[in-house]
Order: C-alpha cells, then sequence, then structure tokens
C-alpha cells in the first residue's frame, strides 16, 4: 500500500491513517486472494489453521464467507469473526452484527468479532455479547492495545470461552475471562508497549495479529521479547503459549506436520532460526510433499495477489 498522508507518530494514528484505511478500500476481490494467499503462506511455514479477525466496511455481506472458502480451498482450517464497529455509524455496527451471524447461522466455524471496546457504543457491545452467547460462541476482540483503547465497559459480558487479543494495557487484576491472545511483533511494529502476560491469571495463546504466519518465528519473537523483560523465562514458558492454540482450534490437533528439524525441542527452536515443514497431512490428505505444496497451483495464487494488490494500492 502507498505511504499514509503523514507519518503516524502514535497507536491512534496508525490505525487512523494506515489499517482503517486499508480496511476501507477492501472489496470482494481483493478479500479473495488476500486470504488465498494468507492460506497459502501459512502452509508454506506449517500452519494448518488460521483464527481470522477480518474488516471491510465496504464489503461486510459475505465476506467471512469469502476467506472460508479461500482458505477451504487450500484446505487450511480457519475460525472467521467480522470485527463490529461503530467508527462508521450505527448502520455499520448492525452490518456487522448481521454478517457475524448470518455466517454462524449457515455453519461457519466462527466467533462473534468487535474490533475494540473504544470503537463500538455500549448498545453494540452487549448486542455482540448476546449474540455470541445465542450461538454458543466466544468473542474475538481486541482489548487494551493500546492506551486509548478502553476495555472497561467488556466486564459485565466476558466468558471464559472469549479470546482477549493483546492485553498489552490490562491491569494485572483486570477481571476479564478468556484467553489472552499475545502478539509480540505486532507490538512492537505498532509499538504499544509490552504485555508482559506471564502477569496474568488467564490462559495465553500466541498469535501474530496477522502480520506474518510462521509461528516458529513468533515464538522466537515471543521469547527473546520475553527474556528482555524477565531474564528467568525459559524457553518453555513461551512454547507453553504455542500449544495452547490447540484449544483454541482443537481440529488442528489432527494435522500432521513432518520438519526438517529434531528434536521438535523448546529450547533448541528458540535459538534455531530456519526450521521448516517439509510435509504435511490434513484430515490424511497430503498438501505438501517434500516442502513443496502439492494441491493448489502456488504461482496462480501469487500471481492473482499481486495483481489484487495493484488494485488495492490504486484505490489507495
Amino acid at each position: 500500500m502507498p505511504a499514509p498522508p503523514k507519518t503516524p507518530t502514535g497507536f491512534l494514528e496508525i490505525l487512523e491513517q494506515v489499517w482503517w484505511r486499508l480496511d476501507l478500500a477492501l472489496d470482494e476481490e481483493i478479500i479473495h486472494w488476500s486470504a488465498k494467499l494468507g492460506a497459502l503462506e501459512a502452509l508454506q511455514r506449517g500452519c494448518t489453521a488460521i483464527i481470522d479477525h477480518h474488516e471491510s466496511p465496504n464489503a461486510i455481506e459475505g465476506s467471512l464467507s469469502i476467506i472460508a472458502d479461500a482458505c477451504a480451498e487450500l484446505d487450511v482450517r480457519v475460525n472467521c469473526a467480522y470485527g463490529i464497529t461503530d467508527r462508521h455509524g450505527s448502520d455499520g455496527a448492525a452490518r456487522g452484527l448481521g454478517e457475524n451471524d448470518r455466517f454462524l447461522r449457515d455453519g461457519g466455524r466462527g466467533m462473534v468479532g468487535l474490533h475494540a471496546a473504544f470503537t463500538c457504543e455500549p448498545d453494540t457491545i452487549a448486542a455482540a455479547a448476546e449474540m455470541a452467547a445465542h450461538h454458543g460462541v466466544g468473542m474475538h476482540v481486541h482489548v487494551a492495545e493500546g492506551a486509548e483503547d478502553t476495555w472497561e465497559a467488556l466486564l459485565p459480558y466476558s466468558q471464559d470461552d472469549w479470546w482477549l487479543v493483546h492485553g498489552v494495557h490490562l491491569p494485572d487484576d483486570h477481571g476479564l475471562k478468556g484467553t489472552i491472545v499475545h502478539n509480540p511483533r505486532s507490538n512492537m511494529n505498532n509499538a504499544v508497549g509490552y504485555g508482559a502476560p506471564v502477569r496474568f491469571n488467564n490462559p495465553i495463546a500466541l498469535g501474530t495479529d496477522g502480520i506474518g504466519s510462521d509461528m516458529l518465528d513468533e515464538f522466537r519473537v515471543a521469547y527473546v521479547r520475553a527474556r528482555e523483560h524477565d531474564v528467568t523465562i525459559t524457553p518453555d514458558v513461551i512454547w507453553n503459549w504455542v500449544q495452547h492454540g490447540y484449544s483454541l482450534f482443537p481440529e488442528a490437533q489432527n494435522d500432521v506436520v513432518v520438519w526438517d528439524y529434531e528434536p521438535m525441542d523448546p529450547w533448541r527452536l528458540a535459538y534455531s532460526p530456519g526450521v521448516s515443514p517439509v510435509r504435511i497431512e490434513i484430515d490424511g490428505r497430503t498438501v505438501m510433499d517434500e516442502g513443496q505444496i502439492t494441491h493448489v497451483d502456488v504461482p496462480e495464487i501469487k500471481a492473482k495477489a499481486a495483481e489484487a494488490a495493484q488494485k488495492l494500492f490504486k484505490k489507495l
């Protein structure tokens, strides 16, 4: 994407000048190829399941199905949620609620998404929490990513099956229920601070916030960031966060990934960059053999995604 109108100097300016502009420029075609490329890049790094939090204010209806279908073409498992927000008025919030509801009613694997409490009206938060309970799923919400990201409005509603993404500026005794998903590289990129998730009583999982697909690399970043904060932290602590991801996406435990490195021990992996998958089986189907994706046209996906990227560039 082209550079923003001026260089952002804080978290809110990064949202306003980069990410929210990007969201507005998305259309159905760009969403399709972005999702397909993302699924491909995840597979190439041995990741067979994606948890996605999506926003496309000018292409809301059907967007979660576009993502799910694109991932299904690569046999990549995906859990989708649309990030409801009042940034575009009550109508935009209602359409976001409607997309979550439609996708879940149609049998989609997903959650109810909420962008963040600080961009939502109280009635919107209540409606989203009610919808999640109705469908028997949790909420997937950004929480306290930056200092501006107030979170207290979530307190009356949070449940154990919620996913609280970031949590950088949460107090130790915040009282929110759910799994905190730590995204170290994204937090560093947006200069929002370090969440130090070891201080929480909540379960902790490791994520990327969409900044990449390599979970082993994210593990290494999470480890050195934690060591910078506390030199007593061991790789085992961070590896537990990686493993906790399976509780969020249990089906992924049935997948088989063979790596070019052994043993896959946290202490070795923490200091061994470049570890790569050589064979992947999903539901008994081989999708990678000898390090190559075998079941889709990789050059076509990259070429079509490049075309979509140019379209996005022009729209921005």
